[in-house]
Order: C-alpha cells, then sequence, then structure tokens
C-alpha cells in the first residue's frame, strides 16, 4: 500500500487546488501588467498632446515678445528634452523641467497683456489646461494601476510566483517638485491679538 492510497483523492484535490491557484495568479499578474502598461501609455498620448502645442505656444508668444528670445528658447529646449527622455526617472525629470519653463512662459504673458487678449493665445492657453487636466488623471490611474501591481507582487501568496517569475515593483509617476507639495505656512505673528 502507497502512502496516496491512504488519504485517498486528497493529494490530487490539493494538487488540483495548487495548479487553479497557480494560474489564477499568474492571470493576474498578467492582467495587472496589461493595466499598467495601458496607464503608461495613457500618460505617453497625454505628454505627447502637451509636447506637441508648446510650438504653437512659442510661435505666438515670439510675435508679441520679441525681445523674450532667452525665454522662448529655455521653453523650446525644455519641450525637446521632455520628448526624448524615455525611461521614467528621466520623463519626471524633464516634464518639472518643461513645466518651469511653461511657468516662466506664462509669467512673461503677464507683461503684455494684448497677448493676454489674443484669440489664439487664448485657444492654445485653453488646449494646455486641458491637456494637464488629462495628464493629471493619467497620472492618477498610472499610480493605482501600479499600486495594485505592487500590492500582488509583494502580498503572501502571490510574492512567491513573483520572486520565481522575476516580477519586481514598479516605480510611482511622482512630483518631486518642492513647491508643488509643501505645505503652505501660514504666520499669525503678524495678526493682531
Amino acid at each position: 500500500m502507497t502512502i496516496a492510497a491512504g488519504f485517498g483523492f486528497w493529494p490530487y484535490v490539493l494538487g488540483g487546488l495548487l495548479v487553479l491557484w497557480i494560474a489564477w495568479t499568474w492571470n493576474a499578474f498578467v492582467r495587472h501588467g496589461n493595466r499598467v502598461r495601458e496607464a503608461h501609455s495613457g500618460i505617453d498620448v497625454q505628454l505627447k498632446r502637451r509636447h506637441d502645442l508648446v510650438p504653437n505656444l512659442v510661435r505666438v508668444v515670439k510675435a508679441y515678445a520679441t525681445h523674450e528670445q532667452e525665454t522662448l528658447e529655455g521653453v523650446v529646449q525644455a519641450r525637446n528634452a521632455a520628448a526624448e527622455a524615455d525611461a521614467l526617472p528621466d520623463r519626471e525629470a524633464s516634464e518639472r523641467g518643461l513645466q518651469a519653463s511653461l511657468g516662466k512662459l506664462f509669467a512673461l504673458v503677464e507683461a503684455y497683456p494684448q497677448l493676454k487678449a489674443d484669440k489664439n493665445f487664448r485657444a492654445l492657453h485653453g488646449d494646455l489646461v486641458e491637456i494637464e487636466d488629462a495628464l493629471q488623471y493619467a497620472r492618477r490611474y498610472y499610480n493605482g494601476t501600479v499600486r495594485d501591481w505592487n500590492n500582488l507582487v509583494e502580498r503572501v501568496p502571490s510574492n512567491i510566483i513573483a520572486s520565481f517569475a522575476g516580477k519586481r515593483v514598479q516605480p510611482y509617476f511622482q512630483v518631486e517638485d518642492a513647491a508643488e507639495t509643501a505645505v503652505p505656512r501660514i504666520d499669525f505673528t503678524d495678526s493682531e491679538a
């Protein structure tokens, strides 16, 4: 009499359940991996829209602010660097640079009231605001899918399959601009008692 014969059919049931669990977990990795790639693609689409809008914005501003060449060249250089970045940390850094350059561009616009009133500039500015909103949603979706992926990679027992299959934790798309993440300071010392 063998040991398996003494246990009856239970080893087969447990083996079948193990195979089903492995298949379910593997499919979860596939599903979450596809979501992460889809979310990353959504960010790419919005960044491309922003990169395509910048030259038009610079052209309109250039028509009004001819002696502000340095600022305009800085925006174009930041746009080109952002468009060429591939790895996530490089993209985050280059996109922060582009955002800073666009901030300088819009500060420049404040000195030209006729530019602010230009219908082409207003339309481009509206498009940029729309793109920034869509980009914020795309980043939020990406970070949510990365969170789900990372949970799958790190949780027990799926982390066992993750370690055997070489699945790794993915980085979040994070904002590291101190001005955007800093808590506003409120000073009550100037107020009257």
